[in-house]
């Protein structure tokens, strides 16, 4: 199981971060100006399993123009002609003025196929469940934090206010064992978020790329939903409307894994140079 996030229809209005942190019980951090717009969270951590971005995109170049809301163009059109809507909106612009914008996405953890923090954890603490999501034991975390530099999104975080153990997202697991969808999927008003079996959401971010390519929207674009990202893909895909460095997520992400067989060879060899060196130097 897993989710599919259209952030083409993502309007920004926190209600996924709001049920994930009152179904969860976690406590609300204090509110703070971040300077990011209406983002007083910024980030995920081991209170904030999901965390809604706004991004700022004023004053950018782009390559085409903006592409037009495709269920508005008609009725924008119409009105231009009419001469109800002026060519040069004051205040803050929409996306079928110009090309300023606000990008809206609501990150969560991606229940990575081959997950590097469940490889990196050294006391068996991350579990895949029966759903195929990778799942914390808080009560065998010893707090170590070697998931959190293994994760190559920046998802998994240790409380350090709380009980100093890593915590993240658990794709809200006692609901799922209840046949319940998941809190922030729940609560999305606009269906952005969307849960279901992984295989499926991938054939439906398929589906929706391609509508949103006839209507015109050229840049967007899916992220994990094939299987090459990660050696296996994400059961948290994404529908994205620029570059994933955009939204603060890596183009390539990296296992750690991969770096161990390289990494001990040059071990070994450095080894054997260093011991050679010494018999030489003792021999003399």
């Amino acid at each position: 199981m897993g989710f599919f996030t259209d952030t083409s229809l993502c309007i920004g209005c926190k209600a996924c971060e709001v049920a994930c942190r009152q179904w969860n019980q976690l406590p609300a951090p204090d509110p703070q100006w971040s300077g990011t717009s209406y983002d007083n969270t910024r980030q995920l951590s081991a209170t904030t399993w999901r965390h809604v971005q706004f991004i700022e995109q004023i004053g950018r170049r782009s390559k085409e123009p903006a592409s037009p809301i495709p269920l508005f163009t008609d009725r924008v059109d119409e009105a231009r002609n009419n001469g109800t809507i002026p060519a040069t909106p004051p205040g803050t612009a929409l996306p079928f003025f110009n090309s300023d914008r606000w990008l809206m996405q609501s990150d969560v953890c991606k229940h990575c196929a081959n997950a590097p923090c469940q490889e990196a954890c050294p006391t068996g603490a991350i579990i895949r469940t029966e759903f195929d999501t990778v799942y914390v034991q808080q009560d065998i975390c010893n707090g170590c934090g070697y998931c959190i530099v293994a994760c190559p999104f920046g998802v998994i975080a240790r409380d350090e206010q709380g009980d100093h153990l890593a915590h993240k997202c658990t794709l809200c697991y006692d609901r799922l064992k209840d046949g319940i969808e998941p809190a922030c999927a729940k609560a999305c008003p606009t269906d952005s978020i969307v849960f279901g079996e992984v295989q499926k959401l991938k054939e439906h971010a398929r589906e929706r790329l391609g509508l949103l390519h006839e209507r015109g929207v050229g840049e967007a674009r899916l992220y994990g939903v094939d299987d090459n990202i990660l050696d296996g893909g994400l059961h948290a895909s994404f529908l994205l409307l620029d570059e994933p460095e955009a939204y603060n997520l890596p183009s390539n992400p990296q296992r750690p894994m991969n770096n161990v067989a390289p990494a001990s060879l040059w071990t070994i060899l450095a080894a054997a140079i260093l011991g050679f060196m010494g018999m030489l130097f003792f021999r003399r």
